[in-house]
């Protein structure tokens, strides 16, 4: 029997994460490595989930006129530049079917969002892959990186899983030195646990050029990882390519309601913002009393360096995977010697603390 043939840069495509390594664990009680919010969602979000539950029968006809209009008055945006996706990698995967194709490029910096190129694979585009510093991406070698090929100029502010991030003015200098046919696409993810003073929100670049647009999600500091609700925004034309690739009912009618609910709860939002915040200056504070090197992070994680080869980042995180706690890992070489800790409640991170420092205690 003959096999039949996807696309070719389908067999280039790799998981990016590492998952349980096979130990015989029992089911994890304490999850840091996904970057869920530990808070969860407003208990407006939930209540209006269940409410919409009643009509689940139904598809959810139009989502862009349920959430657009809320999504702009909480964030000052314009409405109709605004499209809805089934979580943001969704909306990605659009972008990259709709410029994307054999014979173009996608630049990104080596180490940031690691599932980025597999965007590119699916369709049957290249991937370069810029050196960065320090896990920051390096403008000058992404403009020195734009050929006549390149379409898609991929940029994760802050970045995962490092949280590194690019000032306002870093940003603005690569859109400049970029051809107008290149479309600039600032992931924004977790945009709402910056405090750097000069981080610039992705959406001023948006409203003042042709050629960038700026992802944003409802799973990060809104709580709803599991409804699956992104969002993107950009020109019309970008827009008006989006919605005619999009899936027929992209979201859930309760995720469409729990996402209103959550947008207009914003004591909510800023509980979680200054719990993530204490939380993570403690926990970084805390790893480096251990002589850990931690990545400076505006984001719901922190990126943790093991330098001992007999202390290994796989080691640790099967030594707190057996404490029941589960961190991430990543399938490059690059960060064969970190794991990323999601920033969870207080007394869970004081229990991933006591784990790593009884790890790296006991003799091997």
């Amino acid at each position: 029997m003959v096999a039949l043939r996807a696309k070719t840069g389908i067999d280039q495509i790799r998981p990016h994460m590492i998952g349980d390594t096979g130990g015989t664990w029992p089911p994890a009680s304490i999850f840091l490595n996904s970057n869920e919010s530990a808070y969860g969602p407003s208990p407006h979000a939930i209540t209006a989930a269940r409410a919409a539950v009643t009509g689940i029968a139904r598809y959810l006809e139009n989502p862009d006129g349920a959430l657009a209009p809320v999504i702009a008055k909480r964030f000052g945006l314009r409405d109709n530049q605004i499209t809805i996706g089934h979580g943001s990698d969704d909306l990605l995967a659009r972008l990259a079917r709709a410029y994307l194709g054999p014979g173009t490029e996608l630049i990104r910096s080596a180490n940031g969002y690691l599932k980025v190129p597999n965007y590119a694979h699916a369709n049957d585009a290249a991937v370069v892959s810029v050196p960065d510093d320090n896990f920051r991406p390096s403008v000058d070698r992404m403009i020195a990186a734009i050929t006549e090929r390149t379409r898609i100029v991929y940029l994760a502010n802050p970045e995962n899983p490092a949280g590194t991030y690019l000032p306002g003015a870093e940003v603005r200098r690569l859109h400049a030195a970029m051809p107008e046919h290149v479309l600039l696409i600032i992931d924004c993810a977790y945009e709402e646990y910056v405090d750097a003073t000069d981080y610039e929100p992705g959406h001023r670049l948006v409203e003042e050029a042709g050629n960038v647009v700026m992802c944003r999600t409802f799973s990060k500091i809104f709580g709803l990882a599991g409804a699956r609700v992104g969002w993107i925004y950009g020109p019309h034309d970008v827009i008006d390519v989006l919605r005619r690739i999009a899936l027929t009912f992209p979201v859930a009618a309760p995720s469409a309601a729990a996402a209103v609910a959550a947008l207009e709860d914003r004591g909510h939002t800023k509980f979680v913002y200054d719990a993530n915040l204490a939380s993570r200056r403690r926990l970084s504070a805390q790893l480096q009393e251990l002589g850990l090197e931690v990545v400076p992070s505006q984001t719901n994680f922190v990126l943790v360096k093991f330098s001992d080869p007999h202390k290994s980042a796989a080691a640790a995180s099967d030594a707190l995977r057996a404490e029941g706690i589960a961190v991430r890992r990543f399938g490059t070489p690059t960060y064969q010697d970190y794991i990323r800790i999601t920033i969870g409640l207080p007394e869970e991170l004081d229990a991933c603390v006591s784990a790593i420092s009884s790890f790296l205690e006991t003799r091997t």
